[in-house]
């Protein structure tokens, strides 16, 4: 780990991780000092004394967001912040949770997709046109001999009982006791096999973070009761530390 720049790489379930990462390396180095900078979507944690630093780069989709005359367009075959990301040592992308959003918090008012505009499309198909977008700038701009590449798999939601064989219950709200077993009986969302695919196309070595059944198991381990938060938030995963075992995760993963 000493004199690497770790960067995260995605929407706040990205921020979540790294904010645990950073509390996992402290509690192994307490008395290390940290600096912490923040500059547009980029914010540093640096442990001084190893010339460690943990970023994060908060972007809902990876691919670009551009603001034009007709507003706010999502352009799902064009990366351009892979500038700033590809000469880091560690690599740890993840999107999902904006995908399907819709309304006031949908933040894009149309999508491109080559040289066309359009104001919708179906949601998991751009889901793998951003994906593939991404795949190819791995291909053709990441160093994979210096820098490290995983994806983060898909973070679930426990919206619906009918995932653990309890059709009647509409929210995790009042769950106390994870999924026995380790198979979960709604199988994996389309988004994980999404991600999948779109792997098998990388010819570079990537990593994939695989934690999409782990976070489904545990259908107890939401944030809301706990965190002041008023609404139904089953997919940050802030109270029950799965951010921190998935950083064992990839703390194994990258010392490997």
């Amino acid at each position: 780990m000493k004199g690497k720049q770790i960067m995260f790489i995605g929407d706040s379930v990205s921020i979540n991780q790294c904010e645990s990462l950073v509390c996992f390396l402290h509690s192994a180095v307490p008395q290390s000092q940290i600096t912490q900078q923040t500059t547009g979507s980029i914010t540093n944690y640096t442990f001084q004394d190893y010339g460690v630093s943990v970023i994060v780069f908060h972007t809902l989709f990876l691919v670009d967001i551009e603001e034009e005359k007709i507003g706010r367009v999502l352009k799902l075959d064009s990366l351009k912040d892979g500038e700033i990301w590809k000469n880091m040592d560690v690599l740890v992308f993840n999107t999902w949770l904006w995908w399907y959003r819709r309304g006031p918090k949908q933040p894009w008012d149309y999508i491109q997709v080559g040289g066309k505009i359009i104001k919708d499309m179906d949601r998991m198909a751009a889901f793998k046109m951003g994906l593939t977008t991404w795949a190819n700038w791995v291909n053709a701009e990441v160093n994979t001999t210096r820098t490290q590449v995983l994806f983060q798999g898909v973070s679930p939601s426990h919206y619906n009982g009918s995932g653990w064989d309890h059709p009647e219950v509409t929210n995790c709200s009042r769950e106390t006791q994870p999924i026995s077993g380790s198979t979960y009986p709604g199988g994996l969302p389309q988004a994980a096999y999404v991600v999948m695919d779109e792997l098998k196309k990388i010819t570079k070595p990537v990593h994939l973070l695989n934690i999409t059944t782990l976070s489904q198991l545990r259908k107890d381990a939401h944030p809301s009761s706990y965190n002041g938060f008023k609404g139904m938030d089953c997919t940050h995963w802030c109270i029950a530390g799965l951010p921190d075992t998935w950083n064992e995760l990839l703390y194994a993963a990258i010392t490997n």
